[in-house]
């Protein structure tokens, strides 16, 4: 007995000292440090939220800090050099760009999601089911006259509209008034103007006649305060949802999401890396977030772009986003 009891004791010890040796081999913690600093759009903040918070786990020595000043907002002050990424929920405008070249900013476009930008109700509108392109333009086009549901269909009722939207400086204020009143920031001013999406969620689901647009993913986090109401582009009514945004088939609000790296911070290891893990785990992370991931191509063209020599061509634009089939 005394000497199985032995066995069993060296056994233990032997046991033991394998444990305390797959420790020792445990991966070290990342060496990199530093800041990255990103902000802009408030539809895109979530994708590079998610991402900051699981590049910071693995990598605890960098800080990633993400704004939400909009899209407009943010390109001022990446051209101003105060940013690393700038988050956009449109393309760069001529104007922004010329304002980045005179400072001396060069930069890499990435494409990184496709967002469906969609129009909301109180829950408790139980009579806009669908709009159509022409209704949502006489809606929000400059000196509208429409302050009534009714103004906007005759068997709508009497009620008075209360409008919510991005404020000016949100790419998806700029992308909107393009697709619907045809000319970029062309808006009617009399409406509830938010840079935060989560402010305009609030204000739609506390105000029964109300009408707001914003990106999907807000609408994916609150279906419990919202209602989704459909668009009607000339081919039926269409509601916004992963297979329609996907398939473009949800128009003209289908858009794809952006960042906008500027080309000397990509020199800096901590902004490097970070933009490498937001393309590699973009397939798993961008849908959590509530947006479409797109194809796994143009992440590897982001991917070159971030390996390539300084004074090399930029990465494909939006033209070549394609969302995941």
């Amino acid at each position: 007995m005394k000497t199985r009891l032995s066995a069993l004791a060296l056994a233990g010890v032997l046991a033991l000292s394998g444990c305390a040796g797959k420790e020792e081999e445990a991966p070290a913690a990342s060496a990199l440090s530093g800041a990255v600093a990103v902000d802009g759009s408030s539809t895109v903040a979530p994708i590079s939220e998610a991402m900051a918070e699981e590049f910071q786990g693995a990598n605890p020595g960098v800080r990633v800090t993400v704004g939400i000043a909009g899209t407009g907002g943010g390109f001022k002050r990446f051209c101003a050099g105060e940013t690393d990424i700038s988050d956009a929920s449109r393309p760069i405008t001529d104007a922004e760009r010329e304002s980045c070249a005179a400072a001396g900013i060069e930069f890499v476009e990435m494409p990184v999601a496709w967002d469906g930008l969609s129009i909301v109700v109180n829950p408790s509108n139980d009579f806009a089911e669908c709009l159509t392109v022409a209704e949502l333009k006489k809606i929000w086009e400059p000196n509208s006259k429409v302050t009534s549901w009714r103004d906007v269909r005759s068997d709508f009722p009497a009620q008075p509209i209360k409008l919510y939207g991005p404020g000016t400086d949100s790419g998806t204020f700029d992308y909107f008034t393009e697709v619907i009143n045809g000319k970029a920031k062309s808006s009617r001013p009399d409406y509830q103007a938010s840079e935060d999406d989560n402010v305009l969620v609030q204000g739609v689901a506390g105000d029964q006649f109300a009408l707001g647009y914003f990106g999907h993913a807000y609408v994916s986090k609150n279906l419990d305060k919202l209602k989704v109401v459909g668009v009607d582009s000339g081919t039926g009514c269409i509601q916004p949802t992963d297979e329609t945004i996907t398939n473009q088939t949800y128009t003209p609000l289908s858009r794809p999401l952006l960042l906008y790296v500027k080309r000397a911070s990509m020199a800096r290891p901590e902004v490097k890396e970070f933009i490498r893990f937001f393309m590699d785990e973009a397939k798993a992370i961008v849908p959590t977030t509530g947006y479409l991931a797109l194809d796994d191509a143009q992440y590897q063209q982001n991917l070159q772009a971030l390996d390539a020599p300084v004074g090399a061509p930029a990465a494909p634009t939006t033209d070549s986003a394609a969302p995941t089939q």
